[in-house]
């Protein structure tokens, strides 16, 4: 059974930084594309940032420049950076496990970041 544990959410001052942590139980961790996911308060839960197996990352245009996905295969962790985060930032970030080839999709219980003065 895999396990995705995210950690790092809170609140940070627009122009700060930020730093989301989520840690990865089971096997299947290598062969997955992982990533970040949002939802804000009304509205649908978006892709922020993904990074597969082979360390290919894609960004949503809105995080581009400010915001950094990378994984750690021997740690079995993904982690988000956020710089210069702004209000429209402010989501439960959710972190996701997939692996397309069997079918599979976990999600993490998600973490509050909240941008404000």
């Amino acid at each position: 059974q895999v396990q995705l544990v995210e950690s790092g959410g809170g609140l940070v001052q627009p122009g700060g930084s930020l730093r989301l942590s989520c840690a990865a139980s089971g096997s299947f961790f290598r062969v997955a594309t992982m990533g970040w996911y949002r939802q804000a308060p009304g509205k649908q839960r978006v892709l922020v940032a993904s990074i597969s197996s082979g360390n290919i990352t894609n960004y949503a245009d809105s995080v581009k420049g400010r915001f950094t996905i990378s994984r750690d295969n021997a740690k079995n962790t993904v982690a988000l950076q956020m710089n210069s985060p702004n209000a429209e930032d402010t989501a439960v970030y959710y972190c996701n496990m997939r692996v397309r080839e069997l079918n599979l999709n976990y999600w993490g219980q998600g973490t509050q970041v909240t941008v404000s003065s």
